[in-house]
């Protein structure tokens, strides 16, 4: 599954893995950049810390600090005030990929899509009629 890639922050070749998807010159630099916010956050004071306090404090971009959550290498669960933005609306959410609103709304989709399929269906088998041929006899 290793294949080379360019590196999507220096576009330097590298071989791409499961685990990296970066370059190591940058996935060193991410390490140290996780590290300050690890350290930040393991500070009792610091436990209650939001997104955009962490950004802020630690100087690491909003996405790595994502990146780390979402690769679960920051345990939310420990942090009652991290989450991070749900797929389709981006209001911040602790587990899964949508919130919600945006699953119950993708569930009603879903729900009327089958309800127009079985409706389609049911039209077909009604309008389905079969003709006969009358063929003199010989």
């Amino acid at each position: 599954m290793n294949e080379l890639a360019n590196c999507p922050n220096c576009n330097q070749l590298f071989v791409q893995t499961q685990f990296r998807t970066v370059c190591m010159d940058c996935y060193k630099e991410e390490e140290r950049k996780f590290e300050a916010v690890y350290a930040f956050l393991r500070k009792r004071e610091n436990r209650s810390a939001n997104i955009d306090e962490v950004v802020e404090r630690t100087s690491v971009e909003e996405e790595l600090v994502l990146k780390f959550i979402r690769l679960g290498r920051i345990q939310i669960s420990n942090f009652k005030n991290l989450g991070y933005p749900c797929e389709k609306c981006r209001t911040m959410i602790r587990e899964g990929k949508i919130c919600l609103s945006c699953k119950k709304d993708l569930e009603a989709q879903i729900s009327q899509m089958k309800r127009e399929e079985n409706h389609r269906s049911q039209m077909a088998q009604k309008t389905k009629k079969t003709f006969y041929a009358n063929t003199p006899e010989k």
